[in-house]
């Protein structure tokens, strides 16, 4: 057995393409649009390890509501300086809700309101500002 991809169903596929990669720099690995079916498929994959895939399903059209995706839980990314890498997020308008303040974890939502766990590659880094001091906010 081989595991492929985890597939998130969203309404925005532009704005969460951009989240993918211009702000967590994921590469996209390849798209599938098909109009008999009215659906349009893309695939992402981190550098470090391109053969394991989010796919982004998004169908035309379509306003069903998908939840605030609590049932899925996360996903999860190790980065190499989450300070720097929460601050270009927020700087792209993404929501940071539990920052980084032990210098370790830290939870975004994608523009879908997917929950993203970042994780600092290696050991936590000292406690700074403005993180240690900012509060959470929402859920995640």
């Amino acid at each position: 057995m081989k595991y492929l991809h985890a597939m998130l169903r969203v309404h925005d596929l532009e704005a969460t393409s951009r989240f993918f990669t211009e702000g967590l720099g994921l590469k996209q690995t390849r798209r599938m649009d098909s109009e008999e079916g009215k659906f349009t498929l893309v695939y992402f994959g981190a550098p470090e390890n391109p053969e394991v895939e989010i796919e982004l399903t998004h169908n035309w059209g379509s306003d069903e509501d998908y939840g605030n995706a609590r049932n899925f839980g996360h996903l999860a990314f190790e980065v190499d300086d989450i300070y720097a890498t929460c601050a270009h997020l927020q700087s792209l308008g993404v929501t940071i809700n539990r920052p980084p303040r032990d210098g370790r974890m830290a939870f975004v939502l994608s523009p879908d309101r997917i929950s993203i766990e970042l994780l600092q590659k290696g050991e936590r880094l000292p406690p700074a500002e403005p993180w240690a001091s900012m509060p959470n906010t929402g859920q995640w």
